[in-house]
């Protein structure tokens, strides 16, 4: 007694008795392709989280060149967009202002004529020397440290910041006497 299985479902009239067999291949196979592109995406994420984003930033330290290069009363703004840093040499000395405008984060924009540092989204002021005179500015711009090299140039360390407020401007490293 042989027993003949039946099909998966029963055909249609005019259609072959295997179509339901048919059928069930082509979905297994969608399901194969399926399969394989999702694995293949979890691999892909997997060997992506193997490398992590770095983040790329300029180093806190640079050369500012020589102090014989900056004039009297004058603030240099070369470092302005590279490093966000003014150098400005007075009669006894040299310091760097950073560009960070105290209330918001703004770039303020040095106004030789009026000799002042005007923020040009929420017009806070400030004179050659960083201190607040108008506009919402809480406090004076922040000094960065300065430095003699060996070679006689200028180094600023963005990484150490000095406030006025807090009575920092009068620490070593602060002011370069010149």
């Amino acid at each position: 007694m042989s027993k003949v299985n039946p099909p998966l479902r029963a055909a249609k009239p005019g259609e072959p008795a295997d179509a339901g067999r048919r059928s069930f291949f082509s979905w297994m196979s969608l399901a194969w392709v399926s399969f394989t592109a999702s694995m293949l995406a979890a691999g892909t994420a997997t060997a992506r989280f193997m490398f992590p984003n770095v983040l790329f930033e300029p180093p806190l330290t640079f050369r500012a060149g020589r102090p014989e290069e900056l004039q009297v009363g004058i603030v240099d703004e070369r470092f302005k967009d590279s490093n966000q840093v003014w150098l400005v040499r007075e009669g006894g000395g040299i310091y760097a202002l950073s560009t960070t405008c105290t209330h918001l984060g703004c770039t303020p924009n040095w106004l030789s004529a009026e000799q002042k540092f005007k923020c040009p989204c929420h017009g806070s002021g400030f004179y050659i020397t960083g201190i607040n005179f108008e506009g919402p500015a809480p406090r004076p711009l922040e000094r960065f440290a300065i430095s003699l090299a060996d070679d006689g140039q200028l180094v600023i360390d963005k990484g150490r910041k000095f406030q006025q407020e807090k009575g920092q401007w009068e620490l070593p490293g602060a002011y370069l006497e010149f």
